[in-house]
């Protein structure tokens, strides 16, 4: 197990390295310059270079990215070209929204999705189980915003249920916090509980035919019976990593659900760095992002070793 958890270790590390370059390289070839963007079209050169030479954007790239990377390391994201704030305590206000939101998100899809895809297998060719199906597919071809913007008319605006956007802050209490969350939150979770829910259904059926599920009903237990002995635990394995998945995605991928209910968190936070042209912003957020990706999937990695030994063997 050990052998097997540095390997993957060193494979994290790599695979970050080579995220940090490739997320430098991309952000500093895009157009225009955030000195000239800050100072306007009218700026003299000679004003636009002296900002240069204070944003340090007049050094060599490689030593720009060398300076950026080490202070990653360090925890120091750097300055906001903009705000000429720390990027990283504008990261940790953002993070506070992003997180609880990815986690409420993740929540209500894993609790939509489980009993949702065990109920499609248990009743495969059945009415109930093909109108799981259908559900399911309705929630993959409709993407998350249209859901956002179906919550705020019925629940926010018809009935008034909740707020359409918008977020009082953690200080204003847990309950208030979640309550603003809710409708972002479901919009986010509704497309992903589809796709957990055909993957659990479909793991499902493959551990039902196997020859060790024939056994159990050999042996006297019903249907149901191993179902629920056998059937799912065995079915967890694939479903770990859509879970891992999701919530990178859920994490990363929120900026438009963000925008729709006016959340002041780290997908808004990188629109708003982007329309500036703040570099180090957006160079420091996606980095981070990418950071939780490749650890959650490490974690996920780990987790798989944990419930198949047979992954352990193999390295």
């Amino acid at each position: 197990m050990l052998r097997y958890a540095l390997k993957r270790l060193l494979s994290l590390i790599v695979s970050l390295a080579v995220a940090s370059l490739v997320i430098f390289l991309v952000v500093e070839v895009a157009p225009g310059d955030p000195a000239a963007f800050m100072l306007g079209v009218n700026a003299q050169p000679d004003t636009v270079a002296a900002l240069r030479a204070e944003l340090g954007l007049d050094q060599a790239k490689a030593a720009r990215y060398l300076t950026w990377a080490a202070g990653l390391l360090n925890g120091d994201f750097g300055t906001s070209y903009t705000y000429r704030t720390p990027v990283a305590g504008m990261i940790a206000d953002r993070l506070w929204v992003s997180l609880p939101l990815a986690l409420y998100a993740l929540t209500l899809s894993t609790l939509i999705a489980f009993p949702a895809g065990i109920y499609a297998a248990a009743r495969r060719g059945k009415p109930g189980g093909m109108a799981v199906m259908g559900a399911t597919q309705l929630g993959v071809a409709v993407p998350n915003f249209w859901f956002a913007m179906m919550l705020v008319l019925v629940f926010a605006i018809n009935l008034r249920w909740f707020g359409a956007g918008g977020f009082p802050g953690w200080e204003a209490g847990l309950w208030t916090g979640l309550h603003a969350l809710t409708l972002p939150a479901i919009a986010l979770a509704l497309p992903q509980a589809a796709i957990l829910t055909r993957v659990m259904r479909s793991a499902l059926l493959d551990i039902l035919g196997e020859d060790f599920m024939r056994t159990a009903r050999a042996k006297g237990l019903t249907r149901r019976q191993a179902l629920w002995r056998h059937g799912v635990r065995n079915a967890l394995i694939p479903v770990l990593t859509i879970i891992g998945l999701q919530f990178s995605f859920l994490l990363a991928g929120a900026i438009i659900i963000e925008q729709v209910f006016f959340l002041p968190g780290l997908g808004r936070l990188v629109f708003q760095a982007i329309s500036a042209r703040d570099l180090i912003v957006v160079e420091s957020v996606v980095m981070l992002l990418v950071f939780a990706v490749i650890t959650v999937n490490f974690l996920v990695d780990l987790t798989y070793a944990l419930v198949d030994p047979r992954l352990r063997s193999r390295t």
